[in-house]
This record gives C-alpha cells, sequence and structure tokens, in this order.
C-alpha cells in the first residue's frame, strides 16, 4: 500500500494540511486527489475547527496534473473515465463548501491543477519567487476543475482570458496586484503568514463568519455551477481530438 501523501496538523482551532508526493514537483495524481478530497470532507462536520491552511511541501507547491497518471484516464469503461475527469471538480468543490476559512500557501510554482485548487480556498498567500501558470489550452485541455468561473470571479473576463490564452507565467507580485493573492511574503514564510491571518479569523464570533463566508460564496459563485458543470466533460472531449494530441506532444518535447 502506497504512503499517505496528506498529513493534518491541528493547533487549537487552525488546521495545516500539508501535501507531498516527494516527486514530479508535487503533481497530482488520483491517490493525491482523493485524499485530499477525503480530508476536506472530513472538517464539514468539524465544529472545532475554525481555520484549514493548505500547504505543498516545502520546495513546491504542485506543478499540476501528473502527466504519468494521466495516461491510466484512458482505462476502463466510459463511466469509469468520466468518473475520473471528475475527481478534480469534487476535490475543489468539498474544499470550496467547506464552513471553515480556508488558506492556500504557495511557493515556488503552482501549475494547472495546482492553480485550481487554490482557486476554491478563500484566499491565498504567495511567497515572493512563486509563479502560478495555466498552461491547459496550450496542451489542447480547458481550464476545468470549476476553476474558470472562480478565476474571472477574482481577475474579470479580459485578464481571466490572458492568464488562459497567453501561455505566460505571472510571478507573485503581478498575481497579488491582480486579485489572485491577498499577501506575497518572503519564501518559506507563507504558513507562517497564514497562521497570523487564521488568528485574526479566530478572534471573530464563529457562527457569524460561517455565515459571511457562505453569503459571500453564493453570491460570487450563484452561476458557477451553471457555466463549469461539464467542464470535466469537454476536457474528455477535447483531450481526444488530434489537435489536442498534436499539442502535447510539442509540450512534451520542450518540457
Amino acid at each position: 500500500m502506497t504512503d499517505p501523501y496528506v498529513s493534518i496538523e491541528k493547533a487549537g482551532p487552525v488546521a495545516t494540511v500539508t501535501f507531498d508526493r516527494h516527486k514530479n514537483l508535487n503533481a497530482f495524481d488520483g491517490q493525491l486527489i482523493l485524499e485530499l478530497t477525503e480530508v476536506a470532507r472530513s472538517f464539514h462536520d468539524d465544529l472545532e475547527t475554525r481555520v484549514v491552511i493548505l500547504t505543498g511541501s516545502k520546495d513546491y507547491f504542485s506543478a499540476g496534473a501528473d502527466i504519468e497518471d494521466l495516461s491510466a484516464r484512458s482505462a476502463g469503461t466510459d463511466v469509469e473515465k468520466r468518473q475520473t475527469y471528475f475527481r478534480g471538480v469534487r476535490l475543489c468543490e468539498a474544499w470550496e463548501s467547506m464552513p471553515q476559512i480556508t488558506i492556500a500557501c504557495i511557493e515556488k510554482l503552482a501549475v494547472g491543477a495546482g492553480v485550481a485548487l487554490p482557486l476554491a480556498c478563500d484566499w491565498r498567500v504567495l511567497g515572493e519567487s512563486c509563479y502560478l501558470y495555466v498552461p491547459e489550452v496550450k496542451i489542447g485541455l480547458n481550464l476545468q476543475w470549476g476553476a474558470l468561473p472562480r478565476l474571472i470571479a477574482l481577475v474579470g473576463p479580459s485578464r481571466a482570458k490572458r492568464i488562459c490564452l497567453l501561455d505566460e507565467k505571472m510571478d507573485a507580485r503581478t498575481a497579488l496586484d491582480w486579485g489572485l493573492a491577498e499577501e506575497v511574503t518572503q519564501d518559506g514564510e507563507t504558513v507562517a503568514r497564514a497562521r497570523e491571518m487564521a488568528a485574526t479569523v479566530c478572534t471573530m464570533p464563529q457562527v457569524a463568519t460561517q455565515m459571511v463566508k457562505e453569503a459571500i460564496n453564493a453570491t460570487a459563485g450563484a452561476l458557477n455551477r451553471a457555466s463549469s458543470f461539464a467542464d470535466a466533460d469537454q476536457s474528455w472531449l477535447t483531450a481526444m481530438s488530434d489537435d489536442a494530441q498534436s499539442a502535447r506532444d510539442r509540450f512534451n518535447s520542450t518540457s
């Protein structure tokens, strides 16, 4: 049995969730997605925890979907394939719907799926040398996991198009200026800053905090489900196209 990738450290009302695969720049494979989903759901009925901090390894947040693991998606029946494609959607939904305040701490890099998951959190803290990168279109896919409407809500449609279509790496200061991050810290200090923010949250009345979070999410994301319910199906479809395969071959040859 493979060792777990995810650990939880609790200190009073603050929990720190760390995921570390110790390989492949902490990219998401099936096991990691399922573990993080289960962990998120475990907090849904946790009445003691007020804030959940999410962080990757000390070296990398995540390089996105594991290319080696993607080949496994072609196995099984169509129903099984669809179930696999929607795992990331359910992961982000589980984190977004947690009653606790969630803070993603991002060091060094966050790519593709490694951007999508933090978008489902309430706040993002970046190390100063960190960059964000969304190469899905370059490899013939759409931005899925329900991330596109969340991205648009934060930066607006024009900047969302630039992030997705121009294949640019975004530095931490630009992410802060554009509204994708709440804080930029020295490298290695993201979790410490998140814990300071968490301490302030924990001074606020708990019920009111939960109610306001839920109200803001419901208002800002009222049409999210309607606009992204099929994004995993769309990726499944586009991934099979000839131009998408050619795009992935070119990307892999230059990586």
